[in-house]
């Protein structure tokens, strides 16, 4: 379907069917937001420089000498650095606790606007291989779509360029959520989560950038990218579309 049929058949939804901000409830006027309102969107906590190279947190205040992360250290990454778009907390959480939790795919449209306007994101992964973190076929299936992949594809559209796709790794262990666990804890419940899908094969020479919804501990990230690793991949970084 055309651009502009699309937009005009959104337009005429938005007459019969308002759209409301998914953040406050407010009708999301003179918005460049499809689902949140211009208040909120001034709201969104954009992850700036100066920001740690591993996890993509930005450094508040003045920066002087070496500056140790408190959200990554003791990570020991397997990858090389990290990057964030947005803060995981106000606007930035909504929407992702829209996608991830409320099967809000509308929610993807505005993930994309923030995507677009984190420039040091998308010179990250232009021309890159992306990877998403994939879930258990279980999960899968019970929430009916892989949100990394989702945000994958959103960065390809706006990175643009050779920038693709290649979900060459696999969930083997179908583990609880890790959202109230420690660093410690998920270590442990993701010890050989992940595996290489049969039959992938890692390019040495090429950049892979594993994707994810959040960065919190970093220790999902790391236990793909061990696998990744162990397969050759030499050149291999991350980005989450929110950190916290």
């Amino acid at each position: 379907m055309k651009p502009r049929v699309v937009a005009a058949l959104g337009a005429m939804a938005d007459v019969v069917f308002p759209r409301t901000c998914i953040h406050c409830g407010a009708v999301p006027d003179a918005s460049p937001f499809r689902h949140l309102c211009a208040r909120c969107v001034v709201q969104i906590d954009y992850a700036k420089a100066p920001a740690c190279s591993t996890c993509g947190h930005p450094y508040f205040g003045e920066v002087i000498g070496e500056r140790i992360c408190p959200h990554c250290s003791g990570l020991a990454p397997v990858f090389r650095e990290g990057r964030t778009a947005v803060l995981c907390k106000g606007p930035g959480r909504t929407l992702v606790h829209e996608l991830k939790y409320r099967k809000g795919l509308y929610a993807l449209e505005d993930i994309e606007t923030i995507f677009r306007a984190s420039g040091h994101v998308l010179d990250f992964v232009r021309d890159a291989i992306l990877v998403p973190v994939p879930l258990h076929p279980r999960k899968r299936r019970e929430r009916g779509y892989n949100q990394s992949e989702l945000l994958a594809e959103a960065l390809v559209r706006a990175a643009a360029g050779a920038t693709r796709i290649e979900p060459v790794l696999t969930r083997t262990v179908d583990t609880e959520s890790q959202t109230a666990f420690d660093r410690r804890t998920r270590l442990a419940n993701l010890k050989n989560a992940f595996a290489l899908v049969t039959g992938a094969a890692i390019n040495p020479n090429h950049h892979y950038v594993l994707i994810d919804d959040v960065f919190t501990t970093g220790s999902t990230l790391n236990s793909c990218a061990r696998v990744l690793r162990g397969a050759g991949c030499l050149n291999l970084d991350v980005v989450t579309f929110g950190h916290g």
